[in-house]
């Protein structure tokens, strides 16, 4: 049951992860998203078929459930039209993963305010998981992720051999991270969601992680 909900949660908040980049692109006078009718939460508008349902399904067998991570298809903008032609894309990269962080910091408010029945607070830090996991992964600088966005837009001129390298084979790097490198974060995400949960929320987290399977 548990690993059902996980998976649609992350679908979810995948959606409203791109939603938010298009929403703050369209904030900064690029109507693109808008244009290409990405600015909806109607999940049609944003899964992609590898990315959104096969990546994190096999992540999950390749890591026997101790990893998933998923994606939906990146909302397109024109860095051209921002308002902020050097920092506009910083902006609408980190737009993404501060959607999700809000989304979490609202769950996780959720329990440790109410009394909820325990499978309801189960789903409940399975979001703050789910919104805290997709929100750290991205904000790595490596395209095509969202860290990658705000790291090009802070580099000086000088550092335009970097720059040209990590549009080169970020995506070779991408996978090389993905496969090899991300249980690296799993620290950060497990930190970030103490923060938030507390002791008590992260026991059930817990809990709950360890009633799934795969």
């Amino acid at each position: 049951m548990f690993t059902i909900a996980f998976f649609a949660i992350l679908l979810i908040s995948a959606v409203f992860h791109e939603y938010m980049h298009g929403w703050a692109a369209n904030e900064l006078g690029d109507s693109t998203p808008k244009d290409l009718g990405r600015l909806t939460l109607n999940p049609a508008a944003h899964i992609d078929p590898v990315t959104t349902l096969l990546l994190p399904a096999f992540l999950l067998w390749a890591t026997g459930g101790q990893f998933m991570f998923a994606a939906a298809k990146p909302v397109p903008f024109n860095p051209y039209n921002l308002k902020y032609p050097k920092y506009g894309p910083a902006i609408v990269g980190v737009a993404g993963p501060l959607g999700n962080i809000a989304l979490a910091v609202v769950f996780a408010l959720i329990v440790r305010w109410l009394q909820l029945p325990p499978v309801i607070s189960s789903l409940a830090v399975l979001v703050v998981w789910a919104n805290v996991l997709l929100a750290v992964f991205n904000l790595v600088p490596i395209p095509p992720l969202d860290g990658s966005h705000v790291l090009i837009s802070l580099l000086p001129p000088r550092w335009e051999r970097l720059i040209m390298f990590l549009e080169k084979y970020g995506l070779l790097i991408f996978f090389f991270f993905l496969f090899f490198l991300s249980g690296l974060l799993l620290p950060v995400i497990a930190g970030v969601a103490y923060v938030l949960l507390g002791a008590n929320g992260l026991n059930i987290l817990f809990s709950t992680l360890a009633q799934m399977s795969f």
